[in-house]
């Protein structure tokens, strides 16, 4: 989730819903907010596309955010993008504890709370943890983060003005969280105001849109090593021709993006390990293998160091491994040639490998030092899951195809904002 995500472990969520025994406050209520007068959804053609630049980094930010618009008036949000969680949710002031941002910053609801019969509500609950009484009880949530952040509230609807690659210009009322009760780990408070979630439920931006009919059910980003870059909703950017492809997992766990098996393979060879399944998260900064493959990759690291001007130094906190050369590094460009690539080949994919150069498992902190971006996620409780990180996303565009149930990737000029 948002917040200070160098000491974060992921965004990858269980969307636990849990029943509340808290009233929300006496505001909201089952009526709609007036129709404005905005050309109706139904004109826009299927197949259209929404873009949005992306601000951010992986080091030393560590984490790349989008503003959206919501509501009319429309105001702005600072949302922290995360293919790891379905819901989107910013922080609301109905009054709220555990919000960062002053109030003036905060959504205000608006009498516009979804109801537990409303379908979206019944789809994001499971049966087991159903907390409604009545299809008229206000259908809240709880999202509960692996780094053991959480947001807390109620389901809401509201206009979120967009600009379609087709030229149309369009408000649909879409559901997300009003959360008036967060937790955030670590000792600094999210620059952000909530999370764009954009996972394959039910209850995701691009699964909403889709059911709509304004984009197709494609979401992508395009993650630049400079800064910045670029989030999608829709298919029509997408140069298919251009793009490696892996099918998603048909037992992926929960709504993430998950895909393997894999092998994983150093400067060109196998290293033994394989079967690893795979989770694309846009919410993690860095990568986390199993303890397997993160112990032989640091290994063979290691071993193919040995010799060469540069040496492990354990001043160095920025990540638990880092080295340090004859001189401070300026960038990775500058130590790059000290390391061997990586690839992920996909056993169910013919010839499709997700090719990594040093440039995407290194990072270059700010004592002049490189280090593995590459961390042990057996340590930190995801025992046999593999999670790719932002890290391994750059310069690359990613598209997530629900429409195919597929993964794609293609080298990209993410500093560019495609044209509409």
């Amino acid at each position: 989730m948002g917040g200070d995500k160098r000491n974060r472990v992921f965004a990858l969520t269980a969307l636990l819903i849990l029943g509340l025994s808290v009233t929300f406050p006496c505001c909201f209520s089952a009526a709609n907010q007036p129709q404005t007068k905005k050309k109706s959804a139904q004109a826009n053609k299927f197949g259209s596309s929404a873009v949005f630049p992306l601000h951010g980094n992986v080091y030393p930010l560590g984490y790349y955010s989008v503003s959206i618009n919501i509501g009319y008036p429309a105001k702005r949000f600072d949302l922290d993008i995360d293919t790891g969680s379905d819901l989107t949710w910013v922080q609301c002031d109905a009054p709220c504890t555990g919000c960062t941002k002053p109030r003036e910053y905060l959504y205000k609801p608006k009498n516009n709370h979804l109801q537990c019969g409303d379908p979206l509500c019944v789809a994001f609950h499971s049966p087991a943890s159903d907390p409604c009484k009545t299809p008229d009880d206000q259908c809240d949530y709880e999202v509960e983060y692996a780094d053991q952040g959480s947001s807390l509230g109620v389901m809401v609807n509201d206009y979120f003005p967009l600009k379609f690659t087709n030229g149309s210009q369009l408000g649909p009322r879409l559901a997300f969280g009003c959360g008036y009760d967060q937790k955030y780990p670590g000792p600094n408070t999210p620059p952000t105001t909530g999370v764009i979630g954009l996972g394959k439920g039910k209850a995701s931006i691009v699964s909403q849109l889709s059911r709509m009919g304004l984009t197709r059910n494609v979401v992508g980003h395009c993650l630049s090593g400079q800064g910045g870059g670029f989030l999608f909703l829709g298919d029509d950017l997408v140069s298919f021709s251009r793009v490696m492809w892996t099918p998603m997992s048909r037992n992926s766990m929960e709504n993430h993006y998950s895909s393997g098996p894999a092998e994983l393979v150093f400067n060109g060879k196998s290293t033994g390990v394989k079967g690893l399944s795979l989770v694309f998260d846009s919410g993690s900064s860095y990568t986390y293998f199993n303890s397997q493959a993160y112990k032989a990759v640091v290994n063979l690291v290691r071993n193919d160091l040995d010799g060469k001007p540069i040496k492990e130094t354990n001043e160095d906190k920025s990540l638990p491994i880092c080295w340090k050369g004859r001189k401070p590094f300026k960038s990775v460009g500058d130590a790059k040639n000290f390391f061997k690539p990586l690839a992920l080949s996909f056993i169910n994919a013919k010839n499709v490998q997700l090719q990594l150069s040093p440039e995407d498992y290194l990072i270059v902190s700010k004592h002049g030092n490189v280090c593995f971006g590459i961390l042990n996620g057996s340590e930190v409780g995801l025992e046999n899951l593999n999670i790719i990180g932002d890290i391994m996303l750059l310069d690359k565009m990613l598209i997530y195809d629900n429409e195919n149930q597929r993964i794609g990737w293609a080298p990209a000029n993410c500093n560019r904002l495609p044209k509409s």
